[in-house]
């Protein structure tokens, strides 16, 4: 699934494919939780990137996307 987080005052989306995002979603909540000043992310493709916790505006999941192939009938 693809992820896509705001930073507050800039831009700039930070976009992640990550395979369970309810995981990344209960990580960001525990983070609040915890008032942590960064936090971490580790997308599919290991690659890793570093937010500070107060700039996040938002949190965006969007499903995988399913590609239909073919004719449909109504």
């Amino acid at each position: 699934m693809r992820v896509r987080i705001g930073i507050g005052d800039t831009s700039r989306e930070i976009e992640l494919e990550v395979a369970d995002a309810d995981a990344l979603i209960a990580e960001i909540e525990e983070a609040f939780d915890e008032e942590k000043a960064i936090l971490w992310f580790t997308d599919a493709g290991d690659r890793r990137i570093g937010v500070p916790l107060p700039r996040i505006a938002y949190v965006e999941v969007e499903p995988d996307q399913r590609v239909s192939v073919g004719f449909t009938a109504s």
